[in-house]
């Protein structure tokens, strides 16, 4: 949904100069595909796919798929080209409804609730700022009140500060668990989100997290495409110290051959892979049998970059490979002032998206 014309990613017929993007039906054609190839288990979209997929085409039906969808949209994730709003202080907004979501109108009878879906995704950015953060607070306040009227559930997706300016935390990874805890601290069961989504900020920020609450199920966000590597082994590294669910947007709708990178973030999940850069490699071979050009060679594909964990983020997840797993590349991002980051994300996107 950030994107706007280029939300749905690169087409196949995609040139540099051309800025030819897949169309909002050929990205739902590949929903399809993915919820068809059943290795999923949850397939996140915004309502109106949602409505098409669940409450029109009844495609869950005989899946094993969970359906999910995005309940709010804040303003961080409105990255339109030429705006600016990355560069403030996230704030609330929802474009869809729960009764949108549950039945495909704004009033469901109880017994629509069950024609889409029972489960969004609710989204927070915490910038250290006493106004916009109570503001969020209170936005979710409101939303989990009318959740538990309904019957929805949701889970909380927790972003990176996006334009914390000269009050950025230093310890990132902390900072996510401390505003968690304290956010979640006087919910109820029945208000409580059924799993967490964060960026992966390390072994040391992950095992204080899953251990600070066992009811808490930790989750770690994709975030933005880098390698194949830092897919893999983010995931990976992410599982051993204690999270318990991969929720994986645009690197999968990036990578060459969705179908073969599904297959493998699921082997690696299930443990039926334990090698990251073994994975890559048997990716690589998916991709050939395929007949699917990769976007690198294998030894640029096993490289590490430093990634940024949110859409219009100013500050960087960095995945940490074991040196004798991998060369570590350095990234212009880690010498750049923080003031600067937001404007590297969204150049680079544009670079990355034609």
């Amino acid at each position: 949904m950030a994107f706007g014309i280029a939300a749905p990613g690169k087409s196949p017929e995609h040139h540099a100069q051309e800025g030819r993007f897949r169309s909002l039906q050929e990205y739902r054609q590949l929903v399809r595909d993915n919820i068809k190839q059943g290795l999923l288990d949850i397939m996140l979209t915004s309502a109106s796919t949602n409505e098409l997929l669940a409450v029109k085409e009844r495609i869950f039906d005989q899946s094993s798929t969970t359906p999910a969808a995005r309940v709010n949209d804040t303003t961080d994730i409105h990255l339109a080209t030429g705006s600016d709003y990355a560069h403030e202080p996230s704030r609330p907004f929802r474009t869809a409804t729960i009764d949108h979501i549950m039945c495909g109108h704004a009033d469901c009878k109880p017994t629509q609730r069950v024609l889409g879906a029972d489960l969004g995704l609710y989204s927070v950015t915490f910038n250290n700022d006493i106004e916009r953060d109570l503001e969020t607070l209170e936005a979710y306040g409101r939303f989990r009140i009318e959740a538990e009227t309904k019957g929805f559930r949701h889970f909380l997706e927790v972003f990176n500060p996006n334009a914390c300016d000269n009050h950025c935390p230093e310890d990132l990874g902390r900072f996510i668990n401390d505003q968690i805890a304290r956010t979640l601290a006087g919910v109820i069961g029945k208000g409580r989100p059924i799993f967490l989504k964060i960026p992966y900020h390390g072994p040391e920020a992950m095992e204080q997290l899953a251990s600070y609450d066992r009811t808490l199920v930790p989750g770690i966000l994709g975030g933005s495409s880098g390698t194949t590597f830092d897919a893999f082994f983010q995931l990976w590294e992410a599982k051993k110290h204690g999270a318990r669910a991969a929720l994986y947007g645009r690197m999968i709708n990036n990578s060459e051959h969705q179908a073969s990178f599904i297959q493998h973030l699921r082997w690696l999940a299930d443990g039926d892979l334990n090698d990251p850069a073994e994975a890559v490699r048997s990716y690589h071979a998916a991709l050939q049998d395929n007949g699917v050009q990769p976007y690198r060679s294998i030894e640029d594909d096993l490289v590490s970059t430093r990634r940024l964990a949110a859409y219009g983020n100013t500050t960087a997840s960095p995945t940490t490979a074991n040196a004798s797993t991998a060369p570590k590349k350095n990234s212009v991002v880690e010498q750049i002032p923080q003031s600067e980051k937001v404007k590297w994300s969204l150049d680079r996107w544009q670079r990355i998206l034609g």
